[in-house]
């Protein structure tokens, strides 16, 4: 996850494009954690875990 990590930032914000994912800085606090990322999404979509998970396995 940390090599194409601009790439995967951008495809979630891309995914949850209607949601505000928070600044840069707290997506770098996320970087190379999956579970950190999907905690962030969770925390700011209100989405399921699981269903966030299986969205960025795809892309990772």
């Amino acid at each position: 996850m940390n090599e194409s990590w601009r790439q995967i930032r951008d495809q979630v914000r891309s995914i949850w494009d209607d949601t505000d994912l928070g600044t840069d800085k707290e997506m770098k606090k996320v970087r190379g954690d999956i579970r950190k990322m999907v905690n962030l999404v969770h925390e700011k979509t209100g989405d399921p875990r699981p269903h966030i998970f299986e969205k960025i396995s795809a892309i990772v």
